[in-house]
């Protein structure tokens, strides 16, 4: 569910008519709601009342301060996968306590500002990782809560590009080499396990790869503790996946999911440690693009628009459908087939293709649906193009969250070598 409607036949956000943001910000821009963002938090930890929970929100999916906040105020925690966004959460007044550090690639200095923080836990992903991270913690004089991220070889049936838990992906131990690497970290210096950590993959849309998963790590940490280990949590990373078309198969709803992960889990009186994404931004943010032109060729008809692949590059990363929408919903006769594209001098730089669209004219406002999670954070500045801005609705309010930046500080962030000057 989200609050993106039409209103007498105008796209509102929340109580706000988009036209008036497009007037105010420009086009292309993201528009998140916080309404469903808080949704969205509070249905996810309500399926897992009754059993120790912490959700730590995954930044990667949107990394934007209000909307860190919008979920800190909640008392979300958030998982972490670089300093950048470590640097992100504790400025959105998430506190350290509440903060997982994942990812494959954790640099020495990533490591020792993370363990200055004093983070809740770092779910580590590899042997020369787990080596690392003592060394320095054992330097600092501190120590380091840890998980080791378990690979578990569950095909998640998801994209390639986005599925983590087989054993060909880059993630995680290997499940045939947990039980010794927890006994190898158990006398390495610096170090405190306190619990087990997964993550199969994202955008899964059937509940029978987290079963599976989770049954494997369940007789895993029997093992350990059997072996004597001390362990708290179970991290069941994030990865449930949303609907981006009405065809599109219906993913669990939390509650299923939660119900599995306490049949599965529950009797190890483990604290489960959740790390949604997508589940909580996806369908809280849409971004809106003006069409420039409607070219209409001999084999095909392109809507070109303002917004494109460097703004959200998930059509053409991913071969991701978004939903297009009119703001102005008015009927101008059938459909039309076209691709929507952008102005990037790229044939990849596309917003849909052979898609059935609305008829449209210069000047319309379109809405890319199902925008909020992956689309800003990936946006970039190819062919010089400034960064999307980013808008936040409460209610019959709204904020510019991220401005656009202006040409000349885009510029400005290169420099001339020494040698180098103008002619005059």
């Amino acid at each position: 569910m989200h609050f993106f409607e039409y209103r007498d036949g105008i796209m509102h956000a929340e109580d706000v008519d988009l036209r008036t943001i497009a007037a105010e910000v420009g086009t292309p821009f993201y528009c998140y709601s916080r309404a469903t963002l808080e949704r969205h938090y509070r249905v996810f930890d309500e399926a897992f009342a009754g059993v120790e929970h912490m959700i730590c929100y995954s930044p990667k999916a949107n990394s934007n301060l209000a909307v860190m906040r919008t979920l800190a105020e909640l008392g979300a925690g958030m998982d972490v996968v670089s300093e950048g966004e470590l640097r992100r959460a504790r400025r959105a007044g998430v506190p350290a306590s509440r903060i997982v550090f994942s990812g494959v690639g954790k640099t020495d200095r990533e490591i020792s500002y993370a363990l200055d923080e004093d983070i809740h836990c770092f779910n580590v992903e590899s042997v020369p990782e787990l080596e690392v991270l003592s060394q320095i913690a054992a330097s600092k004089g501190k120590t380091a809560r840890i998980s080791l991220r378990i690979n578990p070889d569950v095909d998640a049936q998801t994209h390639q590009k986005i599925s983590t838990g087989k054993a060909e992906n880059k993630f995680g131990i290997s499940w045939a080499d947990a039980e010794s690497i927890y006994d190898r970290a158990r006398n390495m210096p610096g170090l405190r396990i306190i619990g087990v950590d997964m993550h199969i993959g994202s955008q899964i849309t059937s509940l029978e790869p987290f079963e599976k998963a989770c049954i494997l790590i369940g007789s895993l940490v029997e093992r350990l503790r059997a072996a004597g280990h001390d362990l708290h949590h179970i991290d069941l990373g994030g990865g449930l996946g949303i609907p981006y078309r009405d065809s599109d198969p219906v993913p669990p709803l939390p509650a299923a999911y939660a119900e599995m992960a306490k049949r599965t889990l529950g009797h190890l009186g483990c604290k489960f440690i959740l790390e949604p994404g997508r589940l909580i931004a996806g369908n809280a943010g849409i971004m809106v693009t003006r069409v420039i032109y409607v070219k209409r060729g001999d084999a095909k008809t392109f809507v070109i628009a303002d917004g494109a692949m460097n703004d959200l590059i998930r059509p053409t990363l991913y071969e991701a459908f978004h939903e297009i929408r009119p703001v102005v919903a008015e009927d101008r006769g059938e459909g039309m087939l076209a691709d929507l594209v952008g102005p990037i001098c790229e044939s990849g730089d596309f917003l849909a293709q052979d898609r059935i669209l609305p008829q449209v004219e210069r000047g319309d406002l379109l809405a890319v649906m199902t925008a909020g999670a992956y689309g800003a954070v990936q946006s970039g500045t190819y062919n010089t193009r400034p960064l999307v801005p980013e808008v936040l609705v409460s209610g019959d309010r709204f904020a510019l969250v991220r401005r656009r930046p202006t040409y000349d500080e885009m510029i400005d962030l290169d420099s001339f070598a020494d040698w180098q000057r103008l002619s005059d």
